[in-house]
C-alpha cells in the first residue's frame, strides 16, 4: 500500500451520505490516500432531507468511521452546515478534541485568510421555498439513480460513462446562469471583508477562478462533490488544487470490515468515540 500524501487542508463537501448516488466507497479510498492537517468537511455530508432508514449501506458508515478514526488522531476537523444536514445548525459551536461543528469558518492560510461556507445562504429558492428545494432534491437523486443504470449498461457494452445531470446543467443557460451568479456574489462578499479566498460548495461544481474587484484580487474555488463530479480541493505548499478522483487509479481493495455489519461498524465507531472522551 502506497504511503499516504501529506495535504495542508483539504476540502471535501455534497458527498451527501445516506442516498443512492453517493460515491463513498471511491471516497472512502481517497481518504485512506491522503494525509492532511486540517480537514474542511464544507456541507452536506450527510443528506439528513433525504436520509432512508432502509438505504444505509457499510460504504456510508465507513466513511463516517474513517472520519472519527482523524477526530481520535487529533486531526483539526471543521463540519460546516450545509442545507441538507442544515439540522446541525442546531449545534452550531459543538466541540471535541480538535472537532467542531460551524456554519462558516475562516482559517489563515500563509498570512491570508480564507472564509469558508456552503453557499446555500445565496439559494433563494432554499430560503423561500423549501418544499420546492426538496422536490428538486428527489429529482436530481432519481436522476443519478437513472444515470447509474445507463452507466451500467454502457459499460457492458464497452461505452464510455456519461453524466446525465452535468450535461443537463451544462446546457441550460438558467443553470449557468445560476452558478455565474454565486460565484459572483461569493467573490463580492469576500472581497467587502478583505478574503484574499472563498471556498464554497453547494453547486456541485468544482472551480477555481481569479476575480479582480476595485483592485482586490480574490479567488474563488468550490470542491465540487462526491455524487457526479468526485471532486475535493487540496492545499499543499501554499497552492490551491482540485483533485478529480479515477477509481482507475486505484487497486481493489478488500478490506477486513467487509462481513461486519452495520451495528458491528457503529459499535466499533462507538467504543473509538468513547475512549476520545476518557483522553
Amino acid at each position: 500500500m502506497s504511503k499516504a500524501r501529506a495535504i495542508d487542508v483539504v476540502v471535501i463537501s455534497d458527498v451527501h451520505l445516506g442516498t443512492y448516488g453517493c460515491q463513498a466507497k471511491e471516497l472512502l479510498r481517497y481518504l485512506k490516500s491522503i494525509d492532511p492537517e486540517v480537514i474542511v468537511l464544507n456541507g452536506d455530508i450527510i443528506d439528513i432531507w433525504q436520509f432512508n432508514k432502509r438505504y444505509w449501506p457499510k460504504s456510508h458508515m465507513k466513511v463516517i468511521k474513517y472520519i472519527l478514526k482523524w477526530i481520535v488522531a487529533g486531526k483539526e476537523i471543521h463540519y460546516i452546515t450545509g442545507n441538507h444536514d442544515e439540522m446541525l445548525r442546531k449545534f452550531k459551536g459543538f466541540e471535541i478534541g480538535n472537532f467542531k461543528i460551524s456554519n462558516r469558518v475562516i482559517l489563515k492560510l500563509d498570512m491570508e485568510e480564507a472564509w469558508f461556507f456552503h453557499g446555500d445562504v445565496f439559494d433563494v429558492t432554499m430560503q423561500y421555498s423549501k418544499w420546492l428545494t426538496r422536490m428538486g432534491g428527489f429529482g436530481y437523486d432519481f436522476l443519478i439513480l437513472l444515470n447509474s443504470f445507463i452507466n451500467f449498461i454502457l459499460e457492458k457494452i464497452g461505452g464510455n460513462r456519461m453524466s446525465l445531470s452535468k450535461t443537463i446543467k451544462n446546457s441550460v443557460k438558467g443553470a449557468v446562469k445560476y452558478i455565474n451568479r454565486f460565484e459572483k456574489t461569493a467573490v463580492e462578499i469576500a472581497a467587502s471583508n478583505g478574503y484574499k479566498y472563498v471556498v464554497c460548495g453547494h453547486i456541485h461544481h468544482p472551480n477555481i477562478e481569479q476575480f479582480q474587484l476595485n483592485g482586490k484580487k480574490v479567488t474563488y474555488l468550490n470542491s465540487g462533490d462526491w455524487v457526479e463530479n468526485l471532486t475535493a480541493l487540496e492545499y499543499v505548499d501554499a497552492q490551491w488544487s482540485i483533485y478529480t478522483h479515477n477509481p482507475t487509479h486505484f487497486e481493489e481493495v478488500v478490506y477486513t470490515e467487509v462481513d461486519k455489519s452495520n451495528k458491528e461498524l457503529f459499535n466499533e465507531m462507538l467504543e473509538e468515540f468513547n475512549m476520545m472522551k476518557k483522553e
